[in-house]
């Protein structure tokens, strides 16, 4: 992807807030409809919780590289995470732990963190108008939104990827420091060769999902 001049880069990022505002407007009636968007991380790893993120944003703010988390850096990620978190109107990151994940399920689970994410900002007097959510449904209630790839289209969920992102790798790397065997700090839990080598050595702690896990049992 080529660079972008600053220009280009300011209305990129202005095009994802123009995005939530056009999708307040069909679906509230009125741009100022309050959008929290909810993005998750952590659906596929072995080890390690469900993370999902919430963003409120109260007008266009300026982010440089405010982008799907996945088309970041590191470095960059920590940045915009960072700027996200001063700007927001709110934010959070919510969790769903391996055991948690184990009882319930998968899907269950990102539901209970999705539904947290909306708890926490309803918590702190800030109701939604739109609950707008990356991919596939969650049922959360008549306020939910799917968007298909919206974590590059929506300046929230955007943001909201951004946030769950960082957050769940720092908790990983905290927990690589009581498990370094596993190097959670790397693979942030997925089963890469490694990981899956040092599970047939040293076998699964706590933190690992067992229901993801039945052949090493």
């Amino acid at each position: 992807m080529p660079k972008l001049t600053p220009e280009q880069e300011y209305a990129r990022v202005k095009g994802l807030f123009e995005f939530d505002e056009q999708l307040a407007l069909e679906k509230a009636g009125r741009k100022d409809a309050v959008i929290l968007g909810i993005d998750e991380v952590g659906r596929g790893p072995v080890a390690g919780p469900v993370a999902a993120g919430g963003v409120v944003w109260k007008g266009f703010e300026f982010i440089e590289f405010l982008n799907d988390s996945k088309k970041l850096t590191e470095k960059r990620r920590e940045q915009v995470c960072l700027e996200v978190k001063q700007k927001a109107l709110f934010s959070c990151v919510e969790f769903v732990s391996a055991g948690e994940i184990d009882e319930i399920g998968i899907v269950p689970a990102l539901r209970k963190v999705f539904l947290a994410v909306v708890q926490k900002c309803e918590a702190q007097g800030i109701t939604p108008d739109i609950v707008l959510i990356d991919g596939n449904p969650i049922n959360i209630d008549q306020r939910e939104t799917t968007i298909v790839k919206g974590d590059s289209k929506s300046a929230a969920i955007a943001a909201a990827s951004v946030l769950a992102k960082v957050t769940r790798d720092h908790l990983m790397m905290e927990l690589d420091a009581e498990f370094p065997q596993y190097e959670w700090k790397k693979n942030k839990g997925y089963g890469t060769k490694a990981h899956t080598d040092a599970i047939k050595e040293f076998g699964l702690t706590p933190q690992h999902r067992h229901s993801f896990l039945k052949n090493y049992l």
